[in-house]
């Protein structure tokens, strides 16, 4: 083998290292990056029919949640820490979040698991205290209940709702919905030790567009 066989050898390999590097480190354009935060459920959940009120004293129904894209919370307003949190995050990122597609309805619905306490008015009050675009709802347990579970998540009532400060256990993640009213998957909260176990805002507005472009 000649010294110039060997140097042309040598320069094809290094040519096929640095390809394959680049493949690595960057991806073809025409691959979406995958979201980093976002949990996808293994298939599209659609969503079964359901009736609650909303904030306006309005029906609410499956209906509501066709034609935009929908990030689901639910709680309660005589919720102490984690309520109130997740709801100025899901504010403070609203302006990009509601623009985040081109063409592409973005809502946040507020759903809550308290009807004793949540009256339409009171619910009405506590939502526009974060942001008068988000919207809110609530009804029976026996609709509330398979709803929840439909999306994934869940909560208890663990103690007598006789007294009038009762607390009420449940998820602290946000659910993702589709246009097409199918639950896609949820974005948890990041649990730290000695530190509310509430979502990350930030990550939710770097993956959204992530999900969103792949539909």
């Amino acid at each position: 083998m000649t010294q110039r066989t060997l140097t042309g050898i040598i320069a094809v390999v290094a040519l096929i290292a640095g390809i394959a590097g680049a493949l690595y480190i960057a991806p073809p354009s025409g691959e979406s990056p995958a979201p980093e935060y976002f949990q996808a459920y293994p298939q599209p959940k659609p969503l079964d029919d359901f009736s609650l009120t909303d904030a306006d004293g309005q029906p609410f129904t499956r209906e509501n949640l066709t034609g935009a894209w929908t990030l689901v919370f639910l709680g309660y307003t005589y919720c102490p820490d984690v309520c109130p949190t997740t709801m100025a995050s899901l504010n403070k990122i609203w302006p990009k979040l509601s623009s985040i597609k081109p063409g592409a309805n973005t809502q946040v619905l507020f759903l809550s698991v308290d009807p004793k306490r949540d009256t339409f008015q009171r619910l009405k009050s506590y939502i526009s205290f974060f942001n008068k675009d988000f919207i809110a709802a609530t009804g029976p347990h026996a609709e509330i209940f398979p709803l929840v579970r439909n999306m994934g998540l869940m909560y208890s009532l663990t103690e007598d709702t006789d007294k009038a400060d009762y607390l009420v256990d449940h998820s602290a993640s946000v659910v993702l919905i589709s246009p097409e009213a199918e639950v896609l998957g949820r974005f948890k909260p990041i649990m730290e030790p000695g530190k509310l176990a509430i979502i990350d805002s930030e990550q939710i507005l770097a993956d959204m567009p992530k999900v969103v472009i792949t539909r």
